[in-house]
């Protein structure tokens, strides 16, 4: 049965309303009164005068806590002045927001929106949602900021790129056919641009808007217009349902398969040649970047491998190919055994040589009758397992060097789980990713677009600019970029880079004792088609490690990032 209480009105048609008059109220009331002695609302001061069964009030119960105060928790408009029992089951009243639980500046509250967008179309909301995801939210490592007037060598491979600068991007849109082609042009004959440091129209500048398209382009293998073909790992949800006509013809899967094959030569004899820097196997289950000797701070050509198993680790080692686990301490047990240096001999004296200092402390305590040692292949399964454990990590990543990249290129072209036996990558070859042509390749374009938006500041609405490149960014593309933006933007900017996580791993350093002499690789590595300040950044040893760069900020020329 309701009650009839004087005061209280259950048809009200704006409850948000009404909690943020209420809250004020409340606030206003509790200025100069404690939490104890706030005066209950005329509500409840009606149904306690009718003798009316009430909860407690929640900024009481908040008080109690220790975590309420003024204005911490408001009366809850949808509270029951009846004396019905409370279901158990039944949520708990008004508690007070925390700073997780606050609305954010896109939620669907009665506060005003935080971004007031010029469009707002799909494609608007969706790259203003991403700036202040770049600004806000975006992962971030607790490492500080380094600060240096040029970026680190990044080996990984970028999905995405978001730039955000206060000056507009209008420069980048909308590109005249001789520009293009121009542009076209410079990547094929490996012309570098250089641009001065600040330019007063962006948008005038032929010069930037032809570099800009040069940095746009990178080649591909195979090329099916409907299928997008990188990333490879994790992309059978992505690739499924489209239409894959050499799944169940064998011999159209031998004829790609032969195509490929070629390509990956083509790429590899390019490499060895000096005239192409660097370029990606993407598969299935793992990457491989294969780089020129000079780059990476080694002087020999190198190839890294990740993710690995010990299936095709010990496939490896079956082929004579020495390889290291630069990851992997020097005292592991499949460091030790990882390449074919290490004999059978040598590697049952390892063995016999960690058992007995393994139980030799069971000597001095006088109990090694006592107790039972492990049989030979007890011992084995226990390596084994060890072994095991890295498979799909990044501590799995595999180094080759030197001629050993030779007999890798023949292990992977002969290598059967390097093509997936089912599901919709079944009968597909790897994905070849290059900066340069090569034979079989087709060249292709990370795609841009910029977007202007207003954001909220102190002094009201300003405006925020952001250009977007969606498609596998690699080290000179990032690197191209960031010089460019460097010019158009005055030397000011935000970035926010999304990685493919395999590749990450990809920055381990080599062993410096092959580093190069000083001075040497640039003239080497001068028709690779890369812009001599990118030469140069990819051609010192790697500071990352195993990790990434994750966000970019350019101020007054100098650069601060984290990883």
């Amino acid at each position: 049965m309701a009650f009839s209480v004087p005061g209280y009105s259950p048809s009200f048609k704006k409850p948000p309303e009404t909690l943020r008059l209420r809250r004020k109220r409340v606030r206003s009331l509790g200025a100069d009164l404690s939490a104890g002695e706030r005066p209950e609302p005329e509500p409840r001061r009606a149904a306690l005068a009718a003798g009316l069964p009430l909860r407690p009030f929640p900024a009481a119960a908040a008080a109690g806590r220790g975590d309420g105060g003024p204005g911490s928790a408001g009366r809850n408009p949808f509270a029951r002045l009846d004396n019905r029992p409370r279901a158990s089951a039944e949520p708990h009243d008004v508690q007070p927001r925390g700073p997780q639980q606050s609305p954010g500046p896109f939620s669907d509250s009665n506060q005003e929106n935080d971004l007031i967008r010029e469009e707002k179309s799909p494609e608007g909301i969706a790259v203003a949602e991403s700036i202040q995801t770049s600004h806000g939210s975006f992962p971030e490592s607790d490492i500080p900021p380094s600060e240096n007037t040029e970026l680190p060598a990044d080996w990984s491979i970028k999905t995405r790129l978001l730039f955000t600068s206060s000056q507009p991007f209008s420069w980048a849109d909308h590109f005249k056919a001789q520009e293009e082609a121009e542009g076209i042009v410079q990547h094929c004959r490996g012309a570098g641009t250089a641009l001065p440091r600040g330019l007063q129209d962006p948008k005038l500048s032929t010069e930037l808007r032809c570099a800009f398209q040069q940095s746009l382009i990178y080649w591909l293998h195979p090329a099916l217009p409907w299928l997008s073909l990188f990333p490879r790992i994790g992309a059978d949800r992505r690739m499924s349902g489209k239409a894959s006509p050499w799944s169940e013809d064998e011999t159209l899967q031998r004829t790609l398969m032969n195509d490929w094959s070629v390509s990956f030569t083509s790429l590899y004899n390019l490499l060895k040649a000096k005239l192409c820097p660097y370029f990606y196997v993407c598969a299935c289950q793992f990457t491989v970047l294969f780089r020129a000797a000079g780059l990476a701070g080694s002087r020999v050509a190198t190839a890294l491998m990740s993710p690995t198993t010990r299936g095709v680790r010990e496939a490896m080692r079956s082929e004579g190919i020495e390889f290291s686990l630069p990851l992997i301490k020097e005292s592991g047990h499949e460091t030790k055994a990882s390449g074919t240096s290490l004999g059978h001999g040598e590697e049952q004296a390892i063995s016999d040589e960690d058992e007995e200092e393994s139980f030799s402390w069971l000597e001095e305590m006088g109990v090694q009758d006592k107790i039972k040692k492990p049989d030979i292949l007890s011992l084995k399964l226990r390596k084994e397992k060890h072994e095991v454990q890295v498979d799909h990590r990044p501590e799995s990543v595999v180094l080759v060097e030197g001629a050993n990249t030779f007999m890798l290129l023949n292990f992977l072209i002969n290598c059967k789980s390097l093509i997936a036996a089912s599901g919709p990558q079944a009968g597909l070859p790897p994905t070849l990713l290059s900066p340069i042509a090569f034979r079989g390749a087709t060249m292709q374009m990370l795609k841009a677009r910029s977007v202007s938006v207003k954001t909220q500041a102190v002094s009201g609405y300003r405006d925020q600019f952001s250009l977007e490149i969606t498609g596998p960014v690699m080290p000179h593309a990032l690197h191209a970029m960031t010089m460019l933006l460097g010019s158009s933007q005055s030397g000011s900017f935000s970035a926010g880079l999304f990685t493919h996580e395999p590749t990450a791993v990809f920055n381990v350093c080599p062993p410096l004792d092959r580093a190069p002499a000083k001075g040497t690789v640039p003239e080497e590595l001068a028709r690779c088609g890369l812009h001599p300040e990118t030469l140069d950044q990819l051609s010192r040893a790697p500071t990352l490690g195993r990790s990434a760069l994750r966000s970019v900020e350019m101020s007054d020329y100098s650069c601060s990032w984290r990883s």
